[in-house]
């Protein structure tokens, strides 16, 4: 089966199409994910100087250990809410990447099964 030159020139023109609408909107993702890690060490270090400004005004040791505990507990919880979010981007711009892939698979298949 004789592949034409048009048709070749047609399916590579809507690959190159598709892998730059995808790179459009993986930089897009990627820009959320930056934007998403820089709040969260704004926020973080926020947390951060609440606790030590807290823990100033601390006078018992027993205080310090409450608050210490509440501080480590209320770290844990966003660095996993945190991460989980990160994972669930990170997992999206793994399929927009994907996507161009995807199709040009499907044609190949297509036109291999016809």
């Amino acid at each position: 089966m004789a592949i034409n030159f048009e048709d070749y020139q047609k399916v590579s023109k809507e690959q190159i199409d598709a892998i730059q609408a995808s790179a459009v909107e993986v930089s897009k993702q990627l820009q959320a994910i930056a934007a998403e890690s820089t709040d969260y060490a704004k926020k973080s270090l926020e947390h951060g100087s609440a606790f030590v400004e807290k823990l100033l005004g601390v006078t018992k040791f027993e205080d310090a250990v409450a608050l210490q505990q509440e501080y480590a507990k209320a770290s844990y919880e966003g660095f996993v809410a945190q991460t989980t979010k990160l994972g669930e981007l990170y997992s999206n711009v793994a399929k927009e990447a994907w996507k161009p892939v995807e199709a040009a698979w499907s044609k190949v298949q297509s036109s291999v099964a016809a």
